[in-house]
């Protein structure tokens, strides 16, 4: 048993270096090796989230709350049915005519109740909270430094805000203010663009970390030692 967990192991590792070889070959070009994998990667996703939204959507909010209460639940098939016109963009097949126009309903339905939720998740969870705390930061200030960037903070926001404001020209006191909220957004955007390159880069560390370690000297060691 023992001796086939330590293969199972081995080949495990053995294709996990080959995936990320794969991947990395694409540094040097564009080739067979590397589309191969990432369909792979692709055809997984696919059906992984294909899975889990089917464990923890349909199955657990549309199936089992008919089949335990059909008569208080029916009204669970009117969005059914809207998803259901989304799969009609596959057709047609075979003796099913084309469909494909029904599926802009389910769309323009998701669409429109997705943008209406996420408008109000966003003023509650986000606007408000951020529009007073940047207020707030000038009763919480204690020293010159944080009443300092408390009005950084908000010449900030309200220059960020008037840059985004096109109803007017942007000339005069409007312009120059728009100009100082370009500066806080490129600063913004270069964070931001910052964090994500480090993210990248921890995850090329955790990478050669594995091929290194577990690879060549984990692996390929025990193997030829």
């Amino acid at each position: 048993m023992s001796e086939s967990l330590t293969l199972g192991s081995h080949l495990t590792i053995w294709i996990e270096a080959f995936v990320t070889l794969a991947l990395f070959s694409f540094l040097y070009k564009d080739n067979p090796i590397y589309k191969f994998i990432e369909h792979v990667f692709a055809g997984l996703s696919a059906g992984y989230y294909a899975g889990l939204i089917g464990q923890s959507v349909i199955y657990p909010q549309l199936l089992d709350p008919l089949y335990s209460d059909f008569g208080g639940n029916w009204i669970l098939l009117i969005p059914f049915g809207f998803g259901m016109m989304m799969l009609t963009r596959l057709t047609p097949i075979g003796p099913i005519p084309d469909l494909s126009w029904m599926s802009r309903w389910g769309l323009a339905i998701t669409i429109g109740s997705t943008a209406g939720i996420f408008l109000i998740s966003q003023l509650h969870g986000l606007v408000m909270p951020q529009t007073l705390d940047t207020f707030a930061s000038f009763g919480r200030a204690g020293n010159t430094v944080e009443f300092a960037m408390a009005i950084l903070t908000l010449v900030g926001v309200i220059s960020t805000l008037v840059y985004f404001y096109f109803s007017k020209e942007h000339v005069g006191v409007i312009g120059r203010v728009a100009k100082v909220g370009i500066w806080f957004i490129m600063v913004a955007f270069g964070a931001q663009f910052g964090y994500t390159v480090m993210g990248r880069v921890s995850l090329l560390i955790g990478r050669m970390t594995f091929l290194i370690d577990k690879w060549i000297v984990g692996s390929m060691g025990s193997m030829f030692n």
